[in-house]
């Protein structure tokens, strides 16, 4: 007798992580043999630092080295999170237009498994873009001038907040039918998440409309968050609340995700 997807018992943890990590790997493999989202994922934060530093170093912070120091922090959360956002929920889509899930439904996994370990496979890569990052801004001139316990706080919260990001993305990812829309609807989302912060200057040297908005954006608080545990700088409430609003993401979004993605296949 055929047992349904309604019939299966709800897998336990430790199976489910399991069976995360195992499709987690399938994904890592996909993209050694085609690591497109990867490198945009180094090039395009990198491609911000160094523009930025030298094209507003001078006139923003009085020097290039000046300047490095207050914006690498963003950059770093814009390469682990806002950059990633678009791979997220494209592959999702683009592995759901091809059959690839439907597959996996025959399988005796949870219908959980799939984007667990499509969004374990970007911890991985969000980590390998921080590595990165850091490698460039160090050559660059930037400087840790706090600790390694506090610096390897700021890369953690930093890839902690792309994961989180991660999963509005997959839900994204899972309701839209066609790629076109999810890129479209990406690049829409990350102009205000990226730009409508405190990364290339302070808040308070902003417009009192988008200042209103950096203060209450996300990414302004995991920004803020990094620079202080990277540089000293004040951090007032904004650790805590990027770690609140990481875990508030992961709660909303995941299990919409699977919602979306059981009422779709």
């Amino acid at each position: 007798m055929n047992t349904t997807e309604t019939d299966r018992p709800t897998p336990r943890p430790a199976p489910l992580l399991r069976h995360g990590l195992v499709l987690a790997r399938r994904s890592l493999a996909k993209s050694l043999r085609d690591p497109g989202s990867l490198v945009n994922g180094v090039v395009t934060p990198s491609m911000f630092l160094v523009l930025f530093v030298y094209l507003f170093g001078g006139s923003v912070s009085g020097s290039t080295g000046a300047y490095l120091q207050y914006l690498f922090p963003g950059v770093l959360v814009m390469g682990a999170g806002v950059a990633g956002m678009l791979s997220s929920g494209l592959t999702i889509n683009i592995d759901a237009k091809k059959g690839v899930y439907d597959r996996f439904r025959s399988l005796p996994i949870s219908r959980f498994a799939p984007l667990l370990g499509s969004v374990l496979a970007d911890l991985v890569r969000y980590a390998i873009t921080v590595l990165v990052l850091l490698a460039i801004g160090h050559l660059m001139g930037f400087r840790v001038e706090t600790g390694p316990g506090q610096a390897l706080a700021a890369c953690a919260l930093a890839v902690g907040f792309g994961f989180a990001l991660s999963w509005v993305m997959v839900f994204v990812g899972v309701l839209l039918r066609e790629e076109g829309a999810v890129m479209a609807l990406t690049f829409v989302a990350i102009i205000p998440l990226l730009l409508g912060t405190s990364m290339a200057a302070p808040v308070e040297t902003l417009p009192g409309w988008l200042r209103a908005w950096a203060g209450a954006n996300p990414v302004t608080h995991a920004m803020d968050a990094a620079r202080a545990l990277l540089t000293g700088a004040p951090a007032g409430d904004s650790v805590a609340l990027a770690l609140v609003w990481s875990a508030a993401l992961v709660a909303v979004f995941a299990p919409l995700s699977v919602w979306a993605f059981g009422r779709e296949r």
